[in-house]
């Protein structure tokens, strides 16, 4: 544009004369304004082509959008705590989510679990395994209401519902809130159920009641956002160092509670040892990290290991995304120096042996009665045959709590439930009750250690009907072995071992098996695993045996381990004690197989 184009008609003599100067001033200007930019690998350049977008390209946490796997291009696209409006909407119209939202539901705990169930499961979070009297009604409540009229305890101490349908799931999430209760972040790429030992804060044996710190952790994680965005599960559990096993050997995390002689430290006491990466399902139980936390410690420390992995865990690939890749990959130092970057106060470390060890666990100390510190007081535990319970007994169990107790129910990681504080002269009143509800409180060296995940009744994942195929074997063998010593039995439907089979005296994974023409349900047999003072990973002795032949061979195995077994033996260290060719000669002397 140049002076000659200006309409002196439009403008005052003043502005005229402005302008004039104005377009003089651009037309003795040399050339553009010097150009500062940066190139896509954040170098600086004068050269605008250089630049490109002038940013470098989008990332998650240093990773490139193309590189990462399909659940983080879905966290990346929207998060899961941000689908509210959508959760509803699929309500308002009765609509199942589709899509990436079938991951996101899971930050609020919400399942679509078909084609086993064409339906929502919710799964709960009792922050340290416990519950209120009044919560538990609540939950059986939500199951009657808008669920299939039961619910599960789970191998973390918490409760799910299933077959709840989407018009109710925002109804099932608004009562859980009121009760003081959540599901937030219970599924997907989080922290799970926060565990503690579920004898915290009456176990006369325990070291440290480790209650408190189980429900700080639960709190931190519910108000950060940033604990939001792991890049698979978490597992985190505070053991007590009492008479009853959080099964903190098979976390990601786990904290437990001992003591430090004299001279060991700077002041002798109570303190806390750190376990990482218990990952049961890959074969590895946590081990020691050389930590030594004094208890106001730890769920700091476990935040900022949580800040290290959520920076550095692998987006790219799912099956390298847990917690012992990354230290796999690194080195436990380097994780523990990354995590010191993150913290105002130094580590501490200590070697193991300069600790107490920690006191042996009651193998199934969760069922029957056992005393509290106060002798006046004692707790009972209550048998749920698979974790299975029905909104009556959970009414009835609530009522129970309240009537004689405190008001308060225990969940157990091994699917089982504790009435604490009941006077040691109402316990035998109390046990009648707990009876009459169809839950037993007699120990039961078979039928007291079943364990058992969803199954494919529930789970799109299992191979198996587990539960109910835990207690058809149970029944099975407790009518034809008599064992004076109590067993462990996992029964997991598929490699993801939500029961933990890698764990168990006996350990069962679902499968299927090939005969003739069709496909039957049978599993994988492993062999002496166990944690705490009994931990290591099982050993397979079988494969693929179809279920309506392994009742059979189990009653061999049992025959043998009786047979066989030093003086009152375990199981556990009689299978250690055996190569598996050994077992297997042991029990085909048997000819039962």
């Amino acid at each position: 544009m140049s002076t000659q184009a200006i309409d002196s008609k439009s403008f005052s003599p003043e502005q005229q004369e402005y302008l004039k100067g104005f377009f003089t001033g651009i037309q003795q200007r040399p050339g553009p304004n010097p150009f500062v930019g940066q190139t896509a690998s954040g170098q600086l350049t004068a050269d605008p082509s250089q630049a490109g977008a002038n940013m470098a390209e989008p990332s998650v946490h240093g990773v490139p959008i193309e590189d990462l796997c399909k659940e983080e291009r879905v966290k990346h696209e929207q998060h899961g705590l941000d689908i509210w409006d959508t959760l509803l909407d699929n309500a308002a119209r009765n609509k199942f989510p589709e899509g990436g939202d079938v991951f996101r539901y899971k930050f609020h705990g919400l399942f679509y679990v078909s084609p086993a169930q064409e339906s929502l499961m919710l799964r709960c979070r009792i922050p340290g395994c416990v519950l209120r009297a009044d919560q538990l009604t609540g939950i059986a409540e939500i199951a009657e209401d808008w669920g299939g009229n039961y619910t599960h305890v789970t191998t973390r101490g918490n409760l799910q519902v299933r077959e709840i349908q989407p018009k109710d799931s925002v109804d099932v999430l608004l009562k859980l809130r009121e009760l003081g209760l959540t599901s937030q972040g219970s599924g997907a790429d989080n922290v799970r159920n926060v565990t503690a030992s579920p004898t915290s804060g009456f176990d006369p044996d325990e070291v440290y009641d480790v209650l408190p710190l189980a429900k700080a952790m639960h709190h931190y994680i519910l108000n950060n956002r940033e604990m939001y965005d792991l890049p698979r599960k978490f597992n985190i559990a505070f053991d007590n160092g009492g008479a009853v096993s959080v099964c903190a050997d098979t976390n990601d995390i786990g904290f437990y509670a001992t003591r430090v002689p004299a001279g060991k430290a700077e002041d002798e006491g109570v303190y806390f040892r750190v376990q990482l990466c218990g990952i049961s399902g890959h074969k590895q139980l946590a081990s020691d990290c050389g930590l030594l936390l004094k208890p106001e410690e730890c769920v700091a420390v476990a935040a900022a290991m949580l800040r290290v992995f959520i920076a550095h865990g692998d987006r790219t690939n799912r099956k390298k995304a847990r917690l012992k890749y990354l230290v796999d990959d690194w080195g436990v130092e380097k994780f523990l120096e990354e995590t010191e970057k993150c913290l105002a106060f130094p580590l501490r470390r200590l070697p193991l042996e300069d600790c107490e060890p920690r006191r042996a666990v009651t193998p199934h100390g969760y069922i029957g009665v056992h005393p509290q510190k106060d002798p006046d007081f004692g707790y009972l535990g209550a048998v749920v045959p698979v974790g299975y319970l029905e909104p009556r007994q959970m009414k009835g169990l609530a009522d129970i709590a309240r009537e004689f107790g405190r008001g308060e129910v225990r969940l157990t990681v091994w699917q089982n439930v504790i009435l604490p504080y009941i006077p040691m002269e109402a316990m035998d009143t109390v046990k009648e009750r707990v009876h009459a509800l169809g839950l037993q409180t007699r120990h039961h060296p078979i039928q007291n250690g079943l364990v058992a995940c969803t199954g494919n009744r529930g789970c799109k994942y299992a191979a198996t009907d587990t539960k109910g195929q835990a207690i058809e074997l149970g029944d099975y063998l407790s009518e034809r072995v008599e064992l004076d010593q109590p067993l462990n039995i996992h029964l997991t439907g598929c490699p993801h071992s939500c029961a933990q089979h890698y764990i168990g005296d006996i350990g069962l994974q679902g499968v299927k098996v090939k005969r003739d023409e069709e496909s039957v349900e049978g599993y994988h047999v492993v062999l002496g695993g166990g944690v705490d003072d009994r931990r290591g990973i099982g050993r397979e002795i079988w494969q693929s045996v179809a279920f309506d032949e392994l009742p059979q061979r189990l009653e061999a195995l049992l025959l043998a381990y009786l047979e066989n077994r030093q003086e009152s033996e375990c199981f556990t260290d009689f299978t250690r004690r055996h190569e598996i060719d050994e077992l297997k000669n042991m029990i085909e002397s048997h000819a039962l197989c």
